[in-house]
């Protein structure tokens, strides 16, 4: 199953998606293990891999790692071109649209194109919203834009609406790493009512509360990284909240 499959699932089913975000700085071989370990306990439906600033080599033996030792998707998150790898499955082709700064709309992904034509991955482009919630992140201040106000659910609606008309396919709501604070359900449940495509929610979330109130605001996928890194046993609550949704919602995972 990949990611391309969330398309069709939305209006059909409902069924909600687990995301665990693994950035290669701060992971090893043991701690991903570890994690791949869990995983195959505790269902995990995609691994999103990359970060803002990566500044060792670990990324491709990462994915190496996760290809050995599971099926799950892996998926790229990349901040620039550099970051593509031809071993994952797929790559989150992320258009910074909360931003005005053209190197993030288009200028990387006009380098990026004649590479990703030449690899096997999936493309799944997506509209990437960073918004305000307490502190300033790196992926902000690596792109140079300002994020979205933490009130303004509208603001954040109109973007992911003119995204959409604009041809992407995926809705990303990211508070960042170390947010202080979740995406708010009031932004979430704005935005899932604004466009038809599948909307992925993540930065923050580090209880099973927080999980289950981007959930029941409408998030198709819910993105953990940061907490799981400190606290490996949150992938099986998090894991376990799902499977209950999808279980009350008849679908299967």
């Amino acid at each position: 199953m990949l990611f391309k499959n969330l398309r069709p699932l939305k209006h059909k089913t409902g069924r909600k998606h687990f995301a665990v975000l693994l950035d290669p700085d701060n992971l090893n071989e043991a701690s991903c293990l570890n994690l791949l370990s869990l995983s195959e306990t505790h269902q995990v439906d995609f691994f999103f891999v990359g970060g803002s600033l990566i500044t060792s080599q670990n990324q491709t033996g990462i994915i190496r790692l996760i290809k050995e030792h599971s099926d799950i998707p892996v998926i790229l998150f990349p901040s620039n071109s550099l970051h593509i790898d031809k071993q994952a499955d797929g790559i989150l082709l992320l258009s910074l649209i909360s931003g005005r700064n053209p190197e993030y709309l288009i200028g990387q992904h006009v380098i990026s194109a004649p590479i990703l034509k030449a690899s096997q991955l999936d493309i799944y482009p997506t509209g990437y919203m960073l918004v305000d919630t307490g502190r300033q992140t790196t992926a902000s201040y690596m792109s140079g834009t300002t994020p979205l106000p933490y009130d303004k659910p509208a603001i954040a609606a109109c973007t992911a609406l003119a995204g959409e008309m604009l041809g992407l396919q995926y809705m990303y709501l990211d508070g960042g790493s170390g947010a202080q604070q979740p995406i708010s359900a009031e932004m979430i449940a704005a935005v899932c009512e604004a466009v038809e495509a599948p909307v992925i929610v993540g930065g923050g979330i580090d209880t099973t509360a927080k999980a289950k109130i981007a959930l029941d605001a409408g998030a198709d996928v819910i993105v953990v990284g940061n907490h799981i890194e400190k606290n490996p046993g949150f992938l099986a609550e998090v894991s376990n909240l799902i499977a209950s949704y999808n279980v009350a919602l008849d679908v299967h995972r």
